[in-house]
């Protein structure tokens, strides 16, 4: 044990926390927890729908939520099927949610059109159990280029406006926290606005962004804690609700 006389060493808010247990941060403080839809249906003409494993995926998710007693105040998801199939699934799982409110900037940009801009034409869509290796090399590729302004496409944001439009939400969620609106809030989105927002928080620049979805987990919790002023990050990536042997085939990257 340090002798009394000594000073504790500083440790960074981020880092406090991160390492507090569930129920222990000041009331002060809020809780945005990100979640990325189930698995989807990778390589089928309709990825936008949630696959049998995507459900189960969410209803465990939701499960955890209902053991840990957690309650949110505000449930926010994009407008996409797969956002709206998966808070379902959860809240299956998890009785007593406040109606969802649909927002826009939480819906993810479109891969498929992204991919085929950068391409120069049409590309074969991986089946579900084929090589995925060279479309998420185009989806690198692809996203770097988006994000440089070297790659526009029709009826899709640009990526400013994309990034502007999840740093708003992340504002509004703030100043709602600090009107003493909103300190428990459930975000069920995609892997491109969560770590476009988590890149936000840290001050990441755009190439974080796409490391930062492409190693997303479906149906994984990434927190950010609230306060008036900010937010930080609290955990990412995690999917402790499949963390069992008899789950170990239910973990998903698309």
């Amino acid at each position: 044990m340090p002798r009394a006389a000594a000073q504790a060493p500083r440790r960074s808010p981020c880092l406090l926390l991160a390492a507090a247990p569930a129920g222990t941060q000041s009331r002060a403080m809020g809780t945005v927890l990100l979640v990325r839809h189930g698995q989807a249906s990778f390589g089928a003409a309709d990825y936008d729908q949630l696959s049998e494993l995507g459900a189960r995926q969410c209803a465990a998710l939701g499960d955890y939520l209902a053991e840990r007693g957690r309650r949110f105040d505000v449930v926010l998801t994009g407008t996409l099927k797969r956002h709206t199939q998966s808070l379902e699934a959860i809240a299956s799982r998890l009785p007593g949610l406040p109606p969802a409110r649909a927002v826009p900037a939480l819906d993810e940009y479109d891969a498929e059109r992204l991919v085929r801009a950068v391409a120069g034409g049409p590309v074969q869509r991986p089946g579900p159990e084929g090589d995925r290796r060279e479309h998420f090399r185009l989806l690198r590729e692809a996203l770097a280029s988006w994000m440089e302004g070297a790659v526009e496409v029709p009826g899709m944001p640009s990526w400013a406006a994309f990034r502007d439009g999840v740093a708003a939400l992340l504002d509004e969620l703030r100043a709602d926290h600090r009107a003493g609106r909103g300190a428990q809030v459930l975000v069920v989105s995609s892997g491109g606005p969560i770590a476009t927002a988590i890149a936000h928080v840290l001050g990441a620049p755009p190439p974080a962004v796409v490391s930062l979805n492409l190693q997303m987990r479906n149906s994984a919790l990434s927190e950010l804690s609230t306060s008036a002023s900010r937010h930080w990050l609290a955990g990412f990536n995690s999917v402790p609700h499949l963390d069992h042997p008899a789950r170990a085939g239910w973990i998903t990257y698309s």
